[in-house]
C-alpha cells in the first residue's frame, strides 16, 4: 500500500491528503473521513483513524502504542504493522482512513521494505512520527471489512436486510438455502 500512496504524489503535490482503503466501508453518523478532517484541523498534523479489535486479531493490522490521550484523539509513541500475537503495543488498530501531510511522500519514496516483504505505509507513517508528531482518532462509527470474504458476505447480508426492496427477498432465499439438503452442518 505504501507504493500506491507514493504513486500519487504527483497529483499531491504539497497538500496534505486523505487516504481511505476501498475494502474498509464506515457508517457512523458523522463520516469517519470527517471526524479526521476535524482533528487534523485542530492539530494541523497527520491523522490516522483506529479502532479498537480484539487480542487475537492484532496481528492482522497495524497497531499504535498510544503516547497520551485526549478523549479520543491519541498522541502516538509508534506504529507497528501486523504484530506478532502477544506483542502489541495495544489493540488499537488503524483502519484504513488517514489524513497525511506531504512530508509522508519523502518517506514513502525510500522505498523500504517492511512487513510482508511490500512496502508498508504503516512504516513510512512511523518515520514521519519521529519527526513530527503523528496522530490517531478513535473515529466513531462501525466499519465494515469487505477484504475478505466473510467480512464482505456479511455486510452485504446485513446492509441487504435493512432495505425493504431486497430484505424479503433475501430471507426467502436464505431460507431455501438452509432448506436444501446441501447446505448441512
Amino acid at each position: 500500500m505504501g507504493h500506491a500512496v507514493w504513486s500519487a504524489q504527483k497529483f499531491i503535490s504539497d497538500e496534505s491528503s486523505a487516504v481511505l482503503l476501498g475494502d474498509d466501508i464506515v457508517r457512523a453518523e458523522r463520516p469517519g473521513l470527517k471526524q479526521l478532517i476535524d482533528e487534523y484541523e485542530k492539530t494541523e498534523k497527520s491523522v490516522i483513524g483506529v479502532q479498537t479489535v480484539p487480542d487475537g486479531e492484532t496481528n492482522r493490522y497495524g497497531i499504535i502504542d498510544p503516547l497520551d490521550q485526549d478523549g479520543r484523539l491519541y498522541r502516538v509513541n509508534n506504529f507497528v504493522e501486523k504484530p506478532e500475537l502477544g506483542q502489541q503495543p495495544s489493540n488499537l488498530a488503524i483502519m484504513g482512513r488517514y489524513i497525511l501531510n506531504p512530508e509522508i511522500m519523502s518517506f514513502l519514496g525510500q522505498h523500504k521494505i517492511g512487513a510482508g516483504n511490500e512496502i508498508q505505509l504503516t512504516d513510512a507513517i512511523q518515520m514521519l512520527n519521529e519527526k513530527e508528531s503523528v496522530y490517531a482518532y478513535d473515529f466513531k462509527g462501525r466499519r465494515y471489512d469487505v477484504g475478505e470474504i466473510m467480512g464482505f458476505l456479511k455486510t452485504m447480508i446485513e446492509m441487504s436486510m435493512e432495505r425493504e426492496d431486497l430484505k424479503d427477498e433475501l430471507i426467502d432465499f436464505m431460507t431455501e438455502l438452509l432448506n436444501k439438503e446441501i447446505v448441512t452442518r
